[in-house]
């Protein structure tokens, strides 16, 4: 039996900020925006927005989301 290795990178862009209103996403401020950081596969790129987004709980306004960066990236 054979096994192939995947060896594309699944990279992951986690950020937030605050929204303008809560029926769009339209950021408040775009220098402010919360860039989190660029990850090798969802699954560490939705641990943390989890983080981010539990932090800022409170906020009702702040939205984080995970973009897959991947997806942009394939021709």
């Amino acid at each position: 039996m054979t096994t192939t290795i995947d060896s594309t990178q699944k990279l992951h862009l986690v950020f937030g900020g605050e929204l303008e209103n809560l029926d769009g996403v339209r950021f408040r401020d775009i220098a402010g925006l919360d860039v989190v950081g660029i990850f090798p596969d969802y699954a560490s790129a939705q641990v943390a927005w989890k983080a981010k987004a539990q932090a800022t709980v409170d906020q009702a306004q702040t939205r984080y989301f995970i973009v897959h960066l991947h997806r942009l990236l394939e021709p």
